[in-house]
């Protein structure tokens, strides 16, 4: 596998295989936001690529190798490897980034722009119901076993995309910048029904305001928004429960569309 020999023979080779297969999965791991995201502890993350890496190696067909990983085609297979993983962990982390898109469409509408958190997944800073959206995901995504159907999609890239013909190609990568669309449909779709009610208080409060100039409308218009946008948000989260089944479900379609 490689151009130096330690002298352990078929052990040997058989340990630079699964160094080889750690390239895919390690990437893969690192793309996707449940696996990628700063909370879990590099070690964790390594662990479990390891382990999936030996999996591959014990229970997959045999694969064609690079002869040595130190050279040109080495190098350009380890690229290849390193491409697709990236892409199916890119394709997951494009379908988690609705709902915090969602929660910035409702807490603009709530006045609740400036009420913003540390984002665990993203590194960066998300408003209050990010978080709440992006919790709620976490636990639909985990409760139907998503993930473990994200781990056997990429387990079957092997035999989609076998070593030395990775090259997604124009077509795969305008599939991956085609799931964008679905992404903002998704999003609008999840923040339109507290949207709704929320236009409809604001109505009803620009209607107070000019039928009673006397009232302040800051004082009534934000406190009404809030109130309004929380019951809201309480009333539709069995359908925000049925939306982001749905998107767990997408998610895996698409990653499953880029390796046909």
């Amino acid at each position: 596998m490689i151009a130096l020999d330690f002298g352990f023979g078929p052990l040997e080779a058989e340990l630079w295989r699964v160094v080889f297969l750690m390239t895919r999965i390690g990437a893969a791991l690192l793309a996707a936001p449940l696996f990628g995201t700063a909370s879990v502890p590099p070690t964790v993350r390594v662990c479990l690529t390891g382990a999936l890496a030996v999996f591959a190696a014990i229970w997959l067909p045999p694969m064609a190798m690079p002869p040595a990983l130190l050279s040109a085609a080495g190098l350009l297979a380890i690229a290849g490897e390193v491409l697709v993983g990236l892409t199916l962990g890119f394709v997951l982390q494009i379908a988690f980034a609705a709902p915090p898109l969602a929660a910035e469409i409702v807490a603009g509408s709530m006045g609740m722009s400036m009420a913003v958190a540390a984002d665990p997944q993203g590194g960066g800073q998300t408003t209050a119901f990010g978080q709440y959206f992006n919790i709620v995901l976490v636990l639909i995504f985990l409760a139907v076993g998503a993930h473990l159907q994200w781990i056997a999609l990429l387990m079957d890239s092997y035999r989609a995309l076998p070593p030395g013909q990775t090259w997604l190609g124009p077509e795969r990568l305008e599939l991956v910048l085609s799931f964008t669309g679905t992404m903002f449909l998704t999003a609008v779709r999840i923040a339109i029904p507290v949207t709704l009610i929320l236009l409809l208080v604001q109505i009803l409060t620009g209607v107070l305001s000019r039928s009673a100039p006397s009232l302040n409308l800051f004082a009534l218009g934000l406190p009404a928004g809030v109130l309004a946008g929380i019951t809201a948000l309480i009333v539709t989260a069995p359908m925000l429960h049925e939306q982001l089944t749905d998107l767990a479900g997408e998610a895996l379609a698409q990653t499953a569309a880029v390796l046909e």
